[in-house]
C-alpha cells in the first residue's frame, strides 16, 4: 500500500504517524514536508473532501495569526486560499492511502486507512 504524509518534522504527532507508517509492514511511505513544499488549493480541496471534513476542521489557530486573520469565521474558499498561500494554517499531519485520507490528531487515526 502505498501513502503520503504531508508532515513537519517539528510536530511530536507528525513524527508519531510517520513511524506508524514506517513501522507498518506493506507500507510505502512518501513523505512531503508541506512547509517546504505547500499544497495546492485543490489537493487541500480533495484532501478535505475525502477526509470527510471541512477547511475549518483543518484549520490550524495554535500557533499562527489565523484566529487574528479572522480565519476561523471564514467561508471555505477564503480558508483554502489562506492555507494554500500560508501551509502553517493546515494542522498536521495528513495521510492519504487509497482507502482515503486522515488529519491524524491524535496519530492513532492512521490506522483507519490502512
Amino acid at each position: 500500500m502505498k501513502a503520503t504524509i504531508w508532515h513537519n518534522p517539528a510536530c511530536g504527532t507528525s513524527r508519531k504517524t510517520l513511524a506508524i507508517l514506517e513501522e507498518t509492514p506493506g507500507v510505502e511511505v512518501t513523505v512531503v514536508e508541506y512547509l517546504k513544499q505547500p499544497y495546492t488549493a485543490g489537493k487541500l480541496e480533495q484532501l478535505f473532501k475525502s477526509a470527510g471534513i471541512g477547511a475549518r476542521d483543518a484549520l490550524r489557530l495554535r500557533g499562527t495569526d489565523a484566529e487574528e486573520r479572522g480565519l476561523k469565521d471564514a467561508d471555505e474558499a477564503t480558508i483554502i486560499a489562506a492555507m494554500a498561500a500560508n501551509p502553517a494554517y493546515v494542522e498536521r499531519p495528513f495521510v492519504e492511502t487509497d482507502k482515503g485520507a486522515r488529519l491524524c490528531r491524535p496519530q492513532d487515526k492512521v490506522h483507519e486507512i490502512l
